[in-house]
C-alpha cells in the first residue's frame, strides 16, 4: 500500500494520490467514507448520479417528502441505531405504532403472530399462530421443541429447508414465505440461512430449537412488525446526515463523477472517469451495485472470483398512493400486509399503510389522508407488472388487501419508483463466495461493500461497511507505523 503522503507521477502534479477512494455514494459508501474520514484518511467519494443516498432517497407525493426506498430499519441489530447516534439523529428515532401487521396467505388474511423472527414463530402454540397455521400446523410445529438442536445446520442450508424440516410446511407457506418475500423479494428456498440470518444457527444451538432462536432474536416488541424503527421525517434524512458528517470529518464527496475503469499501478489505483479525468488512490472501496462492481473488478483484476456479484437480483417496483379516505382511519390491517406468493387476487407482495405505521407521517399528512406503499417483484419466474398499469393495479390491490372499497376519485397523488439492484438474494454458497472474493482482494488494498455482499437490510449493510472500513484503517495504521509515521487525526471507530 502507498502511504498517504506518496507523491504524484512526475509531469502530472494535479494527479494527487489520495489515501482512499470510495466509488459509490449509496448507504455503504457513505458509511465507509465516514469511518475512514474520522480515522484521518481523508477519503474521496465519487458518486455517478447527482446526489448520494441510494436506497435512502426521497420522492414527493402530494407535497409530502416520502421515502422512495428503505422506510425503516431492523432493531434486532444495533448497527443502524449506533450510526444514527454517530451522525446526531438518535433523538429522531421513533418506533412504529403498536397495531401490528397482517399476513395474507392461500387460506385467508390474519394478523401476523407476535414474537416471530422472519416469520418463524417463537411461540408455536400461541393463539395468534394457530389462527394462521391451524391446529394441525401448530401440532407439527411443536415437534421442533421435541428434537433438540445439537449442532448448527450445515453451510448452504436454505431458510425454507430449515423451517420445513423443523416446523413443517404450513409455517413455511403461511408465515415465513410471505415475510421472506416481503423482505428479500424471493422464495425462502433460495435464501442461504448463514447470509440472511447469520446469528440464527448459533441461537438454535444455544436455545435448543428454532422457536427458541426466534424468541431470542426477536429484537424486542411484542407486536408483529414492531421490531423496526425509523427516523421522524423519513429514513432519507440519514443520507443527508451522513453526507454532512463525511465532509465535516475531512472527507470529500464528488457527485456526477462516474467511474468507467479502474487500473492497478505501482502507486496503487487509478480510476478513469467518464469525463476523461482520472483520480489516483492508495486504496479503494467499491460501493456499487453488483453488476457495476463486477465489471470494474474483472477489468482491473482478471481472474478474480466475482460470482457473488453476478448472482440474480430481483427488480422491484414501489407504488406510493396518497388518498383522502376516512375509512382507512381505523387501520383495517394494522401497519400493512405481507402477501404470500400462493395467495390469489392480488399481485403486490406487500402493502405498508405508512400513515398507520408512523405517527409522525399521519400528523403531517393530515386528517383522513393516508399513504399506502405497495411493492411488486418476487424474483424467479414471476414478472413485474407493466408500470403503465400502476397506480390502477396498486389501488385495486390495496382495496383487496385492506378490505375497504377504494375509488380512484379519492387518490390525491401517486408515484412509482423502480429499483433494479437493491434486493440481491443471498443464495446457497453466498457466504463462501464473499469470503473467497475478499480473500482475493485483501492483497490489493481493495474492499467491496454493499448489499451484494452484505445482503439486504440496512443493519447488515451498515455493519459490513464499517467492518471493511476498519480493516483498511488498521492496514493504513500498520503501514504508517512501519514507515515511522502517523495517520494525522486518527480516531478508530468501533467494530461493526
Amino acid at each position: 500500500m502507498i502511504s498517504p503522503g506518496a507523491a504524484p507521477d512526475a509531469g502530472s502534479p494535479a494527479d494527487q494520490v489520495h489515501p482512499v477512494l470510495v466509488i459509490g455514494g449509496g448507504v455503504s459508501g457513505l458509511v465507509a467514507a465516514l469511518d475512514l474520514a474520522r480515522a484521518g484518511l481523508a477519503p474521496v467519494l465519487l458518486e455517478a448520479s447527482g446526489s448520494c443516498g441510494g436506497v435512502l432517497s426521497a420522492h414527493t407525493v402530494g407535497g409530502l417528502a416520502l421515502d422512495a426506498g428503505a422506510e425503516s430499519f431492523a432493531t434486532a441489530r444495533a448497527a443502524v441505531g449506533e450510526l444514527l447516534a454517530d451522525v446526531g439523529l438518535a433523538d429522531r428515532i421513533v418506533p412504529p405504532n403498536p397495531v401490528g401487521a397482517w399476513v395474507r396467505h392461500r387460506r385467508g388474511t390474519a394478523p401476523l403472530p407476535a414474537m416471530g423472527f422472519l416469520g418463524i414463530p417463537g411461540r408455536p402454540w400461541a393463539a395468534d399462530v394457530r389462527r394462521v397455521i391451524g391446529l394441525p400446523g401448530s401440532v407439527r410445529c411443536m415437534v421442533d421443541g421435541l428434537a433438540p438442536v445439537r449442532s448448527a445446520p450445515p453451510a448452504g442450508t436454505t431458510l425454507g429447508g430449515l423451517v420445513r424440516s423443523r416446523m413443517g410446511r404450513r409455517v413455511l407457506d403461511r408465515l415465513v414465505e410471505p415475510v421472506a418475500g416481503g423482505v428479500y423479494a424471493t422464495d425462502p428456498d433460495t435464501l442461504e440461512v448463514q447470509s440472511v440470518a447469520p446469528t440464527l444457527p448459533a441461537a438454535m444451538v444455544g436455545t435448543g430449537s428454532l422457536a427458541g432462536a426466534a424468541r431470542q432474536l426477536r429484537g424486542g416488541g411484542e407486536r408483529p412488525g414492531s421490531a423496526v424503527a425509523t427516523i421522524a421525517g423519513g429514513m432519507h434524512l440519514l443520507a443527508g446526515g451522513l453526507d454532512t458528517a463525511v465532509r465535516a470529518a475531512g472527507g470529500e464527496i464528488r457527485v456526477n463523477n462516474a467511474v468507467d475503469r479502474l487500473n492497478r499501478n505501482a502507486r496503487g489505483w487509478r480510476a478513469e472517469l467518464a469525463d476523461g479525468q482520472a483520480i489516483s488512490a492508495s486504496s479503494v472501496v467499491l460501493a456499487l451495485p453488483a453488476p457495476q462492481a463486477a465489471d470494474l473488478l474483472v477489468a482491473a483484476l482478471p481472474g478474480v472470483s466475482v460470482s457473488v456479484l453476478r448472482a440474480p437480483i430481483t427488480p422491484v417496483l414501489i407504488c406510493t398512493l396518497l388518498l383522502d379516505e376516512q375509512r382507512l382511519d381505523v387501520a383495517p390491517r394494522g401497519t400493512g400486509v405481507l402477501v404470500s406468493a400462493h395467495a390469489t387476487g392480488v399481485r403486490a407482495k406487500a402493502l405498508t399503510h405508512a400513515t398507520a405505521k408512523w405517527q409522525w407521517l399521519a400528523e403531517i399528512a393530515g386528517p383522513g389522508r393516508h399513504v399506502l406503499r405497495l411493492s411488486y417483484g418476487r424474483g424467479g419466474t414471476a414478472t413485474l407488472p407493466d408500470e403503465t398499469d400502476l397506480p390502477g393495479l396498486a389501488l385495486a390491490d390495496a382495496a383487496e388487501l385492506l378490505g375497504v372499497p377504494l375509488s380512484a376519485s379519492r387518490v390525491l397523488d401517486a408515484d412509482v419508483v423502480r429499483w433494479t439492484a437493491a434486493l440481491p438474494a443471498p443464495r446457497p454458497g453466498h457466504a463462501e463466495a464473499v469470503r473467497v472474493l475478499r480473500a482475493e482482494l485483501a492483497g490489493h488494498e481493495l474492499a467491496v461493500v454493499g448489499a451484494a455482499v452484505a445482503g439486504s437490510g440496512l443493519a447488515g449493510v451498515v455493519a459490513d461497511a464499517r467492518q471493511q472500513a476498519r480493516r483498511l484503517i488498521e492496514r493504513s495504521a500498520d503501514v504508517a507505523r512501519i514507515a515511522g509515521a502517523t495517520v494525522p487525526g486518527a480516531r478508530w471507530p468501533a467494530a461493526g
